[in-house]
């Protein structure tokens, strides 16, 4: 049986997590912010994108008692500065339709355009949606 050996040292990925559902109620956004901060580790370059419901999950002030007992994981999103992702993006429509402004997320993020959003998606290795 022949053995194969891939070189990966030194290879970065650029990953995209595009976050489209609501922070609780499923197990969605729980297992992307994992899956962030695990590709982070590993030294990929990585950059989240908010879009759709998925604004609600860097909301400051998310209350989780209705949730069937599930924890708070948004002050989470804070630690990801420690693991060099600082590419937080979200969907300015998707924000404004939400009557959300950028004070109201719990980390610093880049409002763009949907139109923005395409080419910051396009340009990416790898995509996750979630």
């Amino acid at each position: 049986m022949a053995e194969f050996e891939f070189e990966t040292e030194g290879v970065v990925k650029k990953f995209m997590f595009l976050n489209r559902k609501a922070p609780y109620g499923t197990i969605y956004a729980l297992e992307v912010l994992e899956t962030v901060l695990i590709s982070a580790a590993f030294d990929q370059e990585v950059a989240l994108a908010f879009v759709d419901d998925g604004v609600y999950q860097i909301m400051k002030g998310c209350d989780t008692a209705a949730t069937s007992g599930m924890k708070n994981f948004s002050k989470t999103y804070r630690a990801l500065e420690g693991y060099d992702v600082e590419q937080l993006f979200v969907e300015k429509e998707s924000m404004e339709a939400r009557g959300l402004t950028e004070d109201d997320f719990i980390v610093d993020v880049q409002v763009v355009p949907a139109s923005e959003m395409v080419a910051l998606i396009a340009a990416q290795d790898v995509v996750i949606s979630g």
